[in-house]
Formats: C-alpha cells, sequence, structure tokens
C-alpha cells in the first residue's frame, strides 16, 4: 500500500546524490548536518527531492544541491569548489541510508527529522553501515514510532469521537484489525485498500491521511 514517489530504477542513484550533498555540506562547506538539514527541509529542496522530482533527483550533484540550499537560505557557498571523495564518510552514508528510508517508508524529509536528527543518523553509521539496510529502516522505525506514539487511525478515530468498535460497525472491518492497525502490529501502509477505504468512508476523511506517511 506504501506509495513510492519514484521508480525503484532511480533508487540508487538518488542516494548517491543524497550522500554527496551530506558529504559535501558537512566535509567541504564545514556545515553543521543539523543547521543544513534544516535549510534542506525550509528551502522547499527536501520536499521537491523526496517527491522524486528529476531536477534534483537525476538533474543535479549534491554538491549543487548544496549550493542551491545555501543560495535559497541567503548563505551562498558559490566560491566553495565541488568535491567528491572516493572514500566515502559517514556523513555520505547518513544521506545515502536516509534517501533510502525516505523513499521505503513513503514519509516526508520534515517528519523523519522532527523525529530523528542528522546527527543521530550519523551516529547510527558504526552499527549499522555494514548491515542490510532493511536493520537500518526497522531502527528508524522503531525511533520515528516512539517520536509519534500515536496512528493517524487512532487519532482520526478519536477525533471523530468513535469508538473502535463503532468504527468496526460502520466501517465493516473487525475490530480486531482496527487494535492491530493502532497498536501498530498491522501496517496499514500494507493492507489492501479496500480496507483503507471503508475506514476512510466510516471516518469521513481521505484515504491518504490514514496512512503512515
Amino acid at each position: 500500500m506504501t506509495i513510492h514517489a519514484y521508480y525503484e530504477d532511480y533508487l540508487y542513484h538518488a542516494q548517491g546524490v543524497l550522500g554527496d550533498m551530506m558529504d559535501f555540506a558537512v566535509n567541504t562547506c564545514d556545515l553543521d548536518p543539523d543547521d543544513f538539514f534544516q535549510k534542506f527541509i525550509v528551502a522547499g529542496v527536501a520536499n521537491q527531492f523526496g517527491s522524486g522530482n528529476p531536477k534534483y533527483l537525476a538533474g543535479m550533484t549534491g554538491c549543487e544541491i548544496v549550493k542551491e540550499v545555501m543560495q535559497k537560505c541567503g548563505q551562498p557557498v558559490d566560491d566553495i569548489q565541488d568535491e567528491m571523495y572516493l572514500d566515502k564518510s559517514q556523513e555520505y552514508w547518513a544521506g545515502w541510508a536516509l534517501c533510502y528510508y525516505q523513499w521505503y517508508s513513503g514519509r516526508s524529509f520534515h517528519k523523519i527529522y522532527q523525529a530523528i536528527s542528522m546527527q543521530e543518523i550519523i551516529r547510527m553509521y558504526d552499527v549499522f553501515h555494514e548491515m542490510d539496510i532493511q536493520q537500518f529502516v526497522d531502527a528508524m522505525n522503531q525511533k520515528y514510532d516512539a517520536f509519534y506514539p500515536e496512528t493517524n487511525l487512532k487519532r482520526i478515530r478519536r477525533n471523530a469521537k468513535m469508538s473502535q468498535s463503532e468504527l468496526s460497525e460502520d466501517a465493516g472491518v473487525s475490530i480486531r484489525q482496527i487494535q492491530l492497525f493502532e497498536q501498530r502490529q498491522r501496517d496499514i501502509n500494507k493492507t489492501n485498500a479496500i480496507t483503507v477505504v471503508k475506514l476512510a468512508k466510516a471516518l469521513g476523511c481521505e484515504m491518504e491521511v490514514l496512512l503512515e506517511i
């Protein structure tokens, strides 16, 4: 059910671009990783990248993205020569891994960053950089869920002043399934679309807002 913003064929390249971006920002431009990443978000470039805009995904290098972000924020670094190193840094890995997680989860960079800082992701390098990327995804999901303890389904159901049993009856979805969604024991993003449509209709909302993105 998770909808990816762009085809997997572009993912490997996108990971390299975001990795180079973080490496260049921190190790060449001497920028604080969290300060730069906040600028990446505020400048609107993170949203464009995450939504699959080909200008950023495939049309620019990581160095060029750093320069555009800083230009948009009124702090140009155009006088710094573009450098991309063969030896990949912890910051490169953090950008590379985060790009995968954002694509895989369908969540925005902004929502991810609110839960997990770039410094925290960089510190994960020693443990996760030689592991399968899915183990990094699982660890990120744990951190994300701890920061956002209430699922969208539970929050919207409560705002609608409906009990689980009332929602079950109105939507024609078993109360056990609703409980599993709200307890994150079953991923609503991976259930069939008909179930989400039924829940959304009963709650009077768009189906997309029930997804954990």
